[in-house]
């Protein structure tokens, strides 16, 4: 009896085909027939004796752990069964269940090839899952070349115990075989193939843990791929754009003067006021920029400029004519600011002690460039929208951890936001408009030191001088501006400005007054700096 054992578990006898195995000799045992296709998939064949009045049960779990937080993921399809018995797919697990006699269970698995080291590698578990113990599972392995080697675990899932039998024939067949295997214990082969014998088609997917979440895929890695690449169009394009900002280039041609003879008029660049003249240029306006606003709504009309002898000599700011839809919101707030509540006049050292500058008006003077699209308001804008970002790539990646996975998507989201907060106070706040503008007010400057007062026609004198005094003032060029206008023999009126006890005012009073009236400014912003 002992020798037909050993016969049997030796098992001279070969298969009828290599894709057929024999039909077991003994009970609660298994003969399975393995052969990788051409195209990667492996076909399974096992003849199962299951005894009379019995059943046996196979459970083969589809998604089992893989190291680094993946899970292997197997496909089985094209399920058959011959004998007395039945098989239920789902998306998680293939459970096969038999009852007495032998059965032959047909399948086809994809996932079990995997590429290493430029090697082929077969892994499957011939018995695993099963309900019942098993006296002898013997198995063969054929592939389109001869293995090149071979391994063989028997026991307890992550044991490391050899089965009984692992070899390669000859023939290239190799062979498989264990003896007396607990129910629930596995038999796990690995096979060894020279690289490029079939193609691989392993499927590794994160596990459906916290941790796996988190691991690295395809299309997560295709995701920081094409963050990196925005990255790097990000940062040339700010490079491209601070440099613009930090030499926006040379002055280009302007005429004071448009229109011809009687008709000749004056007209900034793009409508620019004078007061908005220190923001394009520098970023930020100061008190010449408020004072160049004051001139400049003398010079239109809206103020009347009274000099009033004393003990020291003092200037008034006189209501003229009322604000009207010519001016701008920011023109306005100045105006109101300087004689609110119908106030008639008022005083420079009125306006010192009342603490007037440029700070009363200077978010009215910023969202005037702003609305001319000089400057963006878009860099406090995208520092703010970066940090909202950030919490929605936060609760984005919790969310996908605790879901579907992929939560690294979260985590770009959240740098994506950080860098744009980040970049967002290095980006300049000067658009290519007022680029162009920067350039051309730089045009001005050159055309006003460009101007001789004696090529002026006489006509014009008095228009230019006057619509041209609060430009000049902002640019820093008005002491030569009234300079050059002085030294005609017959100097042109100063309309906007008046002496009580004089019936014309010299022209040099005007640069007295402008000085006076930014030092006012100044002195006012001064004072709050001590205060502070």
């Amino acid at each position: 009896m002992l020798v037909a054992v050993l016969l049997v578990v030796l098992g001279a006898a070969p298969a009828g085909a290599q894709g057929e195995p024999q039909l077991p000799s003994l009970p609660n045992s298994a003969e399975i027939s393995l052969k990788v296709e051409r195209d990667g998939a492996l076909s399974v064949v096992e003849a199962v004796s299951v005894p009379s009045e019995a059943t046996m049960t196979r459970r083969i779990p589809l998604r089992t752990a893989a190291p680094r937080d993946r899970d292997r993921i197997i496909g089985i399809r094209d399920v058959v069964i011959e004998g007395a018995g039945n098989a239920e797919l789902t998306d998680d697990e293939f459970t096969v269940e038999l009852r007495g006699g032998t059965s032959i269970v047909r399948y086809t698995v994809d996932g079990a090839v995997a590429e290493a080291d430029g090697l082929t590698r077969v892994s499957w578990q011939l018995a695993g899952g099963w309900d019942s113990r098993l006296e002898l599972v013997r198995a063969s392995f054929a592939a389109p070349s001869v293995p090149n080697a071979v391994t063989c675990y028997a026991g307890p899932e992550g044991s490391r115990a050899h089965c009984g039998t692992a070899q390669i024939a000859h023939s290239g067949l190799t062979r498989f075989s264990q003896q007396n295997l607990p129910a629930g214990q596995r038999m796990e082969i690995s096979v060894e193939l020279p690289g490029g014998t079939v193609p691989a088609n392993a499927r590794l997917e994160p596990s459906k843990t916290f941790a796996g979440a988190f691991v690295l895929t395809a299309p997560v890695g295709w995701a920081w791929g094409g963050f990196a690449l925005a990255l790097v169009v990000a940062a040339v394009a700010l490079v491209l754009l601070r440099r613009r900002d930090k030499h926006p280039g040379d002055a280009l041609p302007v005429r004071l003067l448009t229109g011809k003879d009687d008709q000749a008029a004056f007209a900034s660049p793009d409508g620019v006021l004078p007061g908005q003249v220190g923001t394009v240029l520098t970023g930020r306006a100061d008190a010449v920029d408020l004072a160049a606003t004051v001139v400049d709504l003398a010079v239109r009309n809206y103020l009347w400029v009274s000099e009033e002898p004393g003990e020291l000599t003092g200037w008034r700011l006189v209501r003229r004519n009322p604000p009207d839809e010519q001016l701008t919101t920011y023109e306005r707030a100045v105006f109101d600011v300087l004689l609110p509540d119908e106030r008639e006049s008022v005083l420079l050292s009125e306006i010192q002690s009342a603490r007037i500058g440029i700070e009363t008006v200077r978010d009215a003077l910023d969202d005037s460039v702003a609305e001319r699209r000089w400057y963006s308001r878009s860099p406090g804008r995208l520092a703010r929208v970066g940090l909202r970002i950030c919490f929605y790539g936060l609760f984005l990646t919790v969310l996908l951890a605790l879901t579907v996975g992929y939560a690294q998507l979260g985590l770009i989201v959240i740098a994506a936001g950080a860098v744009l907060a980040v970049a967002a106070r290095w980006l300049p706040v000067r658009t290519g408009s007022g680029v162009v503008l920067h350039r051309r007010l730089l045009g001005v400057r050159d055309a006003l030191l460009a101007t001789k007062a004696t090529a002026v026609p006489k006509l014009e004198r008095e228009m230019l001088l006057s619509r041209a005094l609060p430009y000049a003032l902002a640019l820093g060029e008005q002491e030569q501006w009234v300079a050059g206008f002085a030294e005609l023999k017959g100097p042109p009126k100063i309309y906007w400005y008046g002496k009580e006890d004089a019936d014309e005012v010299s022209i040099e009073r005007v640069s007295d007054f402008t000085a006076a009236l930014v030092g006012t400014f100044a002195a006012t912003r001064q004072g709050r700096r001590l205060e502070a």
